[in-house]
């Protein structure tokens, strides 16, 4: 028996040390995301298919890769959205992430410097058919003439709608879909009647602690009107009428009391789900989220719609758009780094179909037309936001601060801190200012 226990205890020394050296032969690469943590959930989930939203998908995604890759062990490092402060920071530093995710609005601002590597070889020694990737998305990781960035997807915004109190307010069609105003009068006119009927306001706005809600909605707004407003990428132009009525539009909204007030991010996306409002106007991210609400006891128990922005001025039914990708940091890297860099990034290109489960476009053009994703719940419903989903010219320096200044003015106007008019000259001043000093 002796004999046989220093025999199995010989045996699992040598299993660990082989486990050992095996871990030790991969090359660790540092991932910064944001995309919130659920490691209770989701820390051991390998199969993406049964993750959720998209922390849950993020993290199963990771998960998967280190438990299939035999070179390369990826270690997430989770940071608070945008993250950009801190990546800045890491970088002056000297110890910046080896990958990080990236807006596509602030892809300019790092490769400009020089701070990011090209991808463009990179991705044609790993088999990625960049010409499978959306037009959108291309353009979106392509600076000054090279690919700086794996993209991982379109984002839009959107109103998420509750049938059920669209149903007490009668906002129902015969066929059963939501009534939707067509300008901005019925806007108000059916506005006015939810609230009467149900005795909840029709939107559900996120209004405090960030911009974002306002930046997005606004430009979304001006777009609607064919507005120009970076006709000159160097100098923004918010002095025209349809900017004023737009501001003005949603300075109502507010003083009418046809909004939430108050709520910062998370607050609002709980607040839909506990069916506090009719409409919350965010984006594509939530709909997974939100249909799998749906198929529980609560608010949205079978009740859960979306729709592309609806077109309430004349003009255009073009929407604010952005992506995510994700950004190889310059720095001193070993070939092995580099290799499995992109290695998980071409990991993430071969999964696009499982991060746009999460309400997200593709990024791949074979994902966008398969029936695969056209079968996924509510893709009839925002098709249209594959060629209606518009960013800012990339020729716009400095695009994530000129969204901060302009939500902070829009909003300002919005709670009525600063008149229609001062906001926008103030907007348009401190944003030019920015841009003259850009490099």
């Amino acid at each position: 028996m002796r004999k046989l226990t220093t025999a199995l205890l010989a045996g699992l020394v040598l299993t660990a040390g082989a486990s050992a050296a095996l871990a030790a032969d991969k090359t660790e690469i540092s991932v910064a995301r944001f995309f919130g943590a659920c490691e209770a959930d989701y820390g051991s989930v390998t199969d993406v298919t049964k993750a959720n939203g998209e922390c849950g998908i993020i993290t199963a995604l990771i998960n998967k890769f280190n438990a299939e890759s035999t070179t390369t062990v990826v270690k997430p490092e989770i940071v608070e959205w945008p993250g950009y402060d801190q990546l800045t920071a890491r970088i002056r530093s000297g110890e910046p992430p080896v990958i990080s995710v990236m807006h596509e609005a602030v892809i300019s601002d790092y490769s400009s410097r020089g701070l990011l590597e090209p991808l463009d070889e990179d991705f044609a020694k790993a088999g990625v058919d960049v010409n499978d990737m959306t037009d959108a998305a291309r353009q979106g990781v392509t600076k000054d003439g090279k690919i700086y960035a794996m993209p991982f997807d379109t984002h839009t915004w959107l109103w998420h709608i509750n049938m059920n109190l669209f149903k007490e307010a009668g906002l129902v069609d015969e066929a059963g879909k939501p009534i939707l105003p067509k300008n901005t009068d019925e806007l108000f006119a059916q506005a006015e009647q939810f609230k009467e009927k149900t005795g909840k306001p029709y939107f559900i706005s996120t209004l405090a602690n960030e911009t974002a809600f306002y930046t997005r909605t606004f430009d979304t707004l001006l777009y609607q009107q064919n507005v120009d407003f970076f006709a000159d990428p160097n100098k923004v132009d918010f002095s025209s009428p349809e900017a004023k009525g737009a501001l003005q539009l949603l300075a109502d909204i507010y003083s009418k009391d046809l909004t939430t007030k108050n709520q910062d991010y998370a607050a609002s996306v709980s607040s839909f789900a506990a069916g506090d409002g009719g409409v919350f106007i965010c984006g594509t991210w939530l709909i997974d989220t939100y249909d799998q609400e749906s198929k529980k006891d609560g608010p949205l128990a079978n009740g859960y719609a979306v729709t592309a922005f609806p077109q309430i001025y004349p003009g255009s039914p073009r929407v604010w758009a952005d992506g995510h990708s994700w950004v190889l940091l310059k720095q001193d890297l070993s070939d092995a780094q580099r290799a499995s860099a992109v290695e998980f990034m071409k990991f993430l290109w071969d999964n696009n179909f499982e991060w746009a489960r999460t309400g997200h476009l593709p990024v791949r053009k074979s994902i966008i037309d398969s029936a695969e994703f056209k079968g996924l719940p509510h893709r009839d419903d925002i098709a249209s936001l594959a060629v209606n989903g518009t960013a800012l010219p990339s020729a716009v320096k400095r695009q994530f601060s000129i969204q901060e200044i302009e939500g902070e003015e829009v909003g300002s106007a919005m709670r009525g801190d600063k008149s229609v008019e001062e906001a926008l000259t103030d907007a348009e001043t401190r944003i030019n200012e920015l841009l003259a000093n850009a490099k």
